[in-house]
Formats: structure tokens, sequence, C-alpha cells
């Protein structure tokens, strides 16, 4: 049970920790938040349950495929907010084109022979 809570306040840190430097400075809350962090903190908390290397070695690969998909989410957002779109629509719309983006990258990668 305490590992559970360590894992969780640890990462719910991180986030804390992006938001209130984002508040300060976009350049620096973005540069927190472009690390990656989550996948980071994924591979510890895989190896050091499991001690499975491979397990870790394809998760790793597997993020980096997916992480292709995220990237409209970070291209359609600002696009909509500046195009005078209210938030909650643009981020809206920019999450439905990041979820078709992982189907369609999913697929297609499936159609490639990458297997994830």
């Amino acid at each position: 049970m305490w590992e559970y809570i360590g894992k969780i306040s640890i990462t719910v840190a991180v986030v804390i920790a992006v938001a209130e430097v984002g508040k300060r400075s976009s350049l620096w809350g973005a540069a927190l938040a472009s690390l990656p962090l989550t996948s980071l903190l994924a591979f510890v908390w895989l190896y050091v349950d499991t001690g499975n290397t491979e397990a870790v070695a394809n998760l790793s690969r597997d993020i980096f495929w997916l992480v292709l998909a995220s990237l409209p989410l970070f291209l359609i957002l600002p696009a909509l907010l500046r195009a005078g779109v209210s938030f909650w629509p643009s981020l809206g719309a920019a999450c439905v084109a990041m979820v078709a983006a992982y189907f369609g990258l999913v697929w297609v990668l499936g159609r490639v022979g990458v297997r994830l």
C-alpha cells in the first residue's frame, strides 16, 4: 500500500510542478512538461516492480511510436485558440484529433509490420 502511495505522490508532484512552473514561465513549464518524466517514472516503476528489462525495452519502443500520435494535440490546440475558439471546444477538438491519430498510427504501423 505504501508503495502505491509513494508512486502516486511522486507522480502528482511532477504534474503540480509543471503547472506551477507554467504559471510563472510558459517556456520553463513547457521545458519541464516536454521531458519524458511520465515515461521515466513508468520505466522505473516497471523495473522496480518486475526486474524485467525486456518489459522496459518494449515499453520504451512502444512509447516512441505512440508519442508521434500525440503531436497533433500540440498543433491543433494553439491553432484553434488563436483562431478565437474558446478553450474547452479547442481542447476537445484537439483531443479528438489526437485519438484519431492514435488509431490511424496503430493501423499504419500494423500495415507496415510494426507490432506494438
